[in-house]
């Protein structure tokens, strides 16, 4: 005797449940991929397009007691704020720390600031820019 098939005629009676549950979880992974790349795009934006100021540690010359850093600082004209350097010493210890403001309508700074320590400096590290 021959057996008989259990499986439904193609097409018959429509799509089986897991073609719809495949269908579904495919829009559901569209959207959530459109909202991070979105909120990516947004906090880039932010944190690009809204810096108005910010700097590069171009060289720096550490003495006994001081360390001079060469900035190039860029902001956008008429722009004012400040940059936070620090110093560190042989062993990681925090031996200066200063802020340095510029402002005016430059657009590009280049200037040699003087950060002060407390011993011997052997590293110029920018920790950051940050527009008034």
């Amino acid at each position: 005797m021959s057996t008989a098939s259990t499986r439904l005629p193609e097409g018959r009676y429509g799509r089986s449940s897991d073609a719809r549950s495949d269908r579904t979880l495919k829009v559901v992974g569209a959207v959530l991929g459109v909202a991070l790349l979105a909120l990516v795009g947004f906090f880039g934006y932010h944190y690009v397009g809204q810096n108005k100021i910010s700097a590069e540690v171009i060289e720096f010359d550490a003495t006994q007691d001081a360390v001079k850093v060469h900035l190039e600082v860029r902001k956008d004209a008429g722009a004012s704020g400040y940059c936070t350097l620090r110093s560190q010493a042989e062993n990681g210890a925090e031996v200066g720390r200063a802020d340095f403001r510029f402002d005016g309508d430059a657009t590009r700074i280049d200037k040699v600031v003087t950060l002060r320590t407390t011993s011997q400096g052997t590293t110029a590290e920018l920790l950051g820019c940050h527009a008034d």
